[in-house]
């Protein structure tokens, strides 16, 4: 076995390609777009690149066939509450099952890492947000979300006898969206429901830079400076928002007032694979057309909930309940018949919490794994919020 770094186009469609080898006998593996993972090893449109640096290999077989791949990858601005050392990230990995090809792989991403002054590995995790590509699944193998990885499960055996430990975990909720509410989320729901000072409604496509606004203090209130997230700027907001437009369905968009201040938001969206699954990841012209008459003709029965959250001060209030209504209301009149709320942390544990309100059952989990090259460095659990 030996080792190649991507560099060429050559390289790249081989890398792209490899996994049609690894699943072609699992039925429930979606091939991802191939411009989705490009971007992130593009310099000129991942602004990561601006704190960091990626690179990425190929390994190759004694008969010249690709059995293996990896990525690794530094930000200065990838940092982890409790943090006391820098550490880097490995993605994109995929390999037959053979723990002497696995090891090689992550041997040679933790080489360069050290060379760059790391001292240990988060994995698998994307250069980039932690919206896309993060973890690996360890329960719930159904077909991936989009931009959610995916891999069989003997991933898990190669990375543990490799020395990763597990940094967190993150749960995926499902449930049927037309399935009553429970008891106690209707009481908190009827009780704001009646106070003429909260309100709630569904996105207006017409109004879309109002409710990026509304989006982007909620999310600065609710999520900045927590677990790595920064603060958004209104532009990047608004950017955010005229990209998902195109999918967007308006009436599972959901935001909720007090006194017209925006204070919670329940962002849902069409699971994109749905459509994607049929073209096989191309998105050239031909694609994007299919894509459109996909859109028209076949009817996408899997929502999939993208954030979810409320401002500190409104907290415990019960307006998590209240949204959740309102949004429920509206999903009882459509035609989706699969829920899933994307993944949450198992150190956010009042995210957990709010997600067990609408349903114990945890879809699918995936895990973020974390090995330190020292072996006597001290390893802990992310520590909870």
């Amino acid at each position: 076995m030996h080792l190649l770094e991507v560099k060429d186009s050559r390289e790249i469609r081989q890398f792209l390609d490899l996994p049609k080898m690894i699943y072609k006998n699992i039925p429930e593996w979606i091939q991802p777009l191939d411009k989705d993972i490009e971007e992130v090893f593009n310099t000129r449109r991942n602004k990561a690149f601006r704190n960091g640096s990626a690179t990425r290999w190929l390994l190759m077989s004694e008969g010249n066939i690709c059995i293996g791949r990896i990525a690794a990858f530094v930000n200065s601005r990838y940092k982890n509450k409790g943090d006391s050392v820098p550490v880097g990230g490995v993605g994109f990995f995929e390999c037959i099952n053979d723990q002497a090809a696995a090891d090689l792989l992550l041997d040679t991403a933790a080489a360069w890492l050290r060379e760059k002054g790391m001292a240990g590995m988060d994995g698998p995790i994307n250069f980039g947000e932690r919206d896309k590509w993060w973890g690996m699944v360890t329960e719930g193998f159904q077909s991936p979300l989009y931009c959610m990885n995916y891999n069989p499960p003997y991933y898990n055996t190669l990375f543990r006898h490799y020395g990763f430990q597990v940094f967190y975990h993150q749960f995926c909720f499902g449930m049927d969206p037309l399935a009553p509410l429970n008891a106690k989320v209707l009481q908190r729901h009827q009780a704001l429901a009646t106070d003429p000072n909260y309100s709630a409604r569904h996105i207006d496509k017409a109004q879309l830079d109002k409710y990026a606004g509304d989006f982007c203090e909620v999310y600065n209130k609710a999520w900045a400076k927590h677990a790595g997230n920064k603060e958004m700027s209104l532009q990047q907001c608004k950017k955010i928002f005229r990209a998902m437009k195109p999918v967007m369905d308006e009436k599972i968009v959901w935001f909720a007032y007090y006194q017209e201040q925006p204070i919670a938001i329940f962002i849902n969206l069409p699971d994109l694979n749905q459509w994607f699954r049929f073209l096989h990841g191309k998105f050239d012209l031909f694609r994007k057309l299919w894509f459109l008459f996909l859109q028209k003709t076949r009817t996408n029965n899997r929502v999939v909930g993208v954030v979810f959250g409320v401002v500190p001060e409104y907290q415990a209030k019960g307006v998590d309940s209240y949204i959740i209504g309102e949004t429920s209301r509206q999903l009882h009149q459509m035609h989706y018949q699969d829920y899933e709320m994307q993944w949450i942390g198992d150190f956010n544990p009042k995210m957990v919490a709010v997600a067990e309100k609408l349903t114990p059952n945890k879809s699918r989990i995936l895990t973020t794994y974390r090995k330190f090259f020292d072996p006597g460095t001290p390893f802990q659990r992310h520590p909870f919020l």
